[in-house]
């Protein structure tokens, strides 16, 4: 561990190099607590004051272990989207088990269930699960889709192509989540057992995306609502492996069977602020 000025922190945030957990990371930092930054470079670990980083990754047990050694409560930013997601997530749920960790704060989905029409709910689902039956404290961030990646979205050519009819997202910012985990970490025990379900202020349509990033950037954005063929099509150029093509096209069934719609006061309720529009966002872009 490359150790910067403390010796026992209580607290780590993994992903601590990615925009989620280093926001995270900050935010806690900020507030005066020492840290453990579970990182897989620790040389590209944030320069925080109080912290320490631990080099690690998910599916290595040994390496997770040790890093958590002493933790109490740990930030679990979801891994990188892969075949092995939920494998990796056990791993690391079981050495924080072993390490002794009390409780753990899991960045989830938005209607994460065994039945959900869009794959990567389901494998949150399954991480809860693994959480719920290690015997640790737990608190579920449920968050819809990233409102930073909206603006995203649209094709080289403007177009938002998917099967997502006419269904509605209720995004939400990442600063936001991020503010909710650093109130939830500050106070573990006061969000045990806790499920908060984490959207922005809207829900909009992919149509309405596409007219609020029309209007923000000046560039014609359009909504093209695909079919399920057309939408397997459309990406079949990618080279992408099946069960990312998979979520890719899943990702637009929830929306058309609205899954990713409903509003939540979660984050207001949580920070004592109201969460970003996309609106606001990209007015800071």
């Amino acid at each position: 561990m490359a150790n910067r000025g403390l010796s026992a922190p209580a607290i780590a945030v993994t992903g601590a190099t990615g925009r989620l957990g280093g926001k995270v990371a900050q935010l806690m930092s900020e507030a005066g607590l020492p840290l453990r930054l579970l990182v897989r470079r620790p040389d590209a670990a944030p320069t925080l004051l109080r912290s320490e980083a631990a080099e690690t990754s998910y599916g290595d047990w040994p390496t997770c272990r040790r890093a958590l050694n002493g933790i109490e409560t740990v930030f679990m930013v979801s891994a990188r989207e892969s075949a092995e997601r939920v494998a990796d997530h056990r791993t690391f749920i079981d050495a924080a088990v072993a390490a002794g960790v009390r409780h753990v704060v899991y960045t989830s989905f938005y209607g994460a269930g065994p039945d959900a029409v869009f794959t990567f709910a389901r494998d949150h689902w399954a991480t809860e699960e693994h959480i719920r039956a290690s015997g640790m404290q737990w608190t579920f961030l449920r968050d819809n889709l990233y409102l930073d990646l909206v603006p995203l979205i649209p094709g080289p050519d403007g177009v938002i192509r998917g099967p997502g009819g006419t269904g509605r997202i209720s995004a939400v910012a990442q600063d936001d989540i991020a503010d909710v985990a650093a109130a939830v970490l500050l106070q573990p025990a006061n969000h045990a057992g806790v499920t908060y379900d984490l959207t922005g202020p809207d829900e909009l349509s992919l149509a309405d995306a596409a007219a609020q990033l029309s209007e923000a950037t000046g560039r014609h954005v359009t909504y093209i609502d695909e079919t399920l063929e057309e939408g397997y099509a459309s990406r079949a150029g990618y080279g992408a492996p099946a069960w990312e093509l998979e979520a890719w096209i899943t990702t637009y069934l929830a929306i058309a069977a609205g899954e990713l719609a409903g509003l939540s006061d979660a984050v207001e309720r949580v920070t004592g602020h109201r969460p970003l529009t996309l609106r606001d966002l990209l007015a800071r872009m």
